[in-house]
């Protein structure tokens, strides 16, 4: 559906870096009272997130090292979107299975969620992975621990700050919707 509430207008865009995962365009738009603007976008491919709710209820989470925010993170599995002619389902299953050694027989797809929409327009697919059995040890060097946590512990991990990946948050926000 196009949106007809747009209150800019592009005039140009100049791609200034392209890489291996992301590209950054500078644009020029037109603003409603006719004057012009610089906007700096970060172009992605998209990505997926799984909630990986093991038969006891807790949810699995990974830690890795994120370089962007010099730290390891606990964070639900996911990935981007990169593989050509991948579906959102196939890649949230390859993620889960890769990053957690689990598969999973029943998949619901939550919804789709902007990460930072002032600048980028990464969107992440969210899925609930549920009737979980382990088939595998994740694959060498992808994540660096995981632990299964339960509802009220993730978020007191969220208020001490111990949880501050944003995907992760509102992953745990939707679970404490569902169960309340």
């Amino acid at each position: 559906m196009p949106d007809t509430t747009q209150s800019e207008v592009l005039i140009a865009r100049d791609e200034v870096f392209v890489g291996r995962i992301l590209r950054v365009e500078v644009d020029t738009v037109r603003l409603p009272d006719g004057a012009r603007a610089t906007r700096e976008v970060v172009r992605h491919p998209g990505a997926v997130a799984v909630v990986p709710i093991l038969p006891d209820g807790r949810i699995l989470l990974v830690r890795q090292y994120r370089h962007a925010a010099g730290k390891s993170l606990w964070e639900i599995p996911a990935g981007k979107l990169d593989v050509a002619g991948e579906s959102p389902l196939e890649c949230a299953v390859r993620e889960l299975r890769e990053e957690t050694g689990y598969a999973a027989d029943d998949w619901n797809e939550l919804f789709t969620f902007y990460t930072s929409p002032g600048f980028t327009d990464e969107r992440i697919v969210l899925f609930a992975a549920l009737e979980l059995t382990k088939v595998a040890d994740p694959v060498p060097d992808e994540i660096a621990e995981q632990a299964a946590f339960t509802r009220r512990d993730l978020l007191n991990m969220i208020t001490r700050g111990e949880v501050d990946d944003g995907k992760t948050i509102l992953a745990v926000a939707w679970l404490w919707m569902e169960s309340h």
